[in-house]
């Protein structure tokens, strides 16, 4: 089902979820460099990139469901 799925899935959102996967990774790298640095605004702006790859991850989350449900009335 999985592979699938991703085999079938649109270029958008291929994109999409590997855009949120790396703004995350980007995020706690950047968190983990500004904590060992003690930048306290650079701590605060990871948290922000972090942030913005969670939202991308549930619209990901939404965009699955929707398609999986389309595929089931048919």
């Amino acid at each position: 089902m999985l592979n699938e799925f991703w085999a079938n899935a649109s270029t958008g959102y291929k994109v999409l979820v590997f855009s949120a996967m790396g703004l995350i990774a980007t995020g706690v790298i950047l968190s983990i460099a500004a904590n060992t640095s003690g930048n306290q605004g650079l701590a605060m702006a990871s948290l922000g990139v972090i942030g913005l790859g969670l939202v991308l991850h549930v619209t990901g989350l939404v965009i699955r469901g929707q398609q999986i449900r389309k595929s089931y009335k048919k």
